[in-house]
């Protein structure tokens, strides 16, 4: 069983920067493929990046150039750091943990309660 705590949301105008953090319980953080995800308003669930146990990271394309996903495996945590933000990234986001990794992400069951970001003027 892997607990995961998201925080860093929050309102911040359209150009903006956020830094999202995910704090991951457990002694093998370091051997999870980790990941974030995104829930808007009436739509579903959708990949946002993902991060491999061997540092390799993928993009979904409507984030690439602008978001950046890091991982701490010492403090057992997973950034997401989002530049440039438009309106369409206001979401609620998740991070999961230890998803399988065959050339894409596939998630598990392991999930945050999500942090709301929302980008407005």
């Amino acid at each position: 069983q892997v607990q995961l705590v998201e925080s860093g949301g929050g309102l911040v105008q359209p150009g903006g920067s956020l830094r999202l953090s995910c704090a991951a319980s457990g002694s093998t953080f370091s051997s999870y493929h980790m990941a974030w995800y995104r829930q808007a308003p009436g739509k579903q669930r959708e990949f946002v990046a993902t991060i491999t146990s061997g540092g390799r990271t993928i993009y979904a394309v409507s984030v690439v150039g602008r978001f950046t996903i890091s991982r701490d495996n010492a403090k057992n945590t997973v950034y997401l750091q989002m530049d440039e933000l438009k309106s369409e990234d206001t979401a609620v986001y998740h991070c999961n943990a230890d998803g399988r990794f065959i050339g894409t992400y596939y998630p598990s069951p392991y999930w945050g309660q999500g942090t709301q970001v929302t980008v407005s003027s």
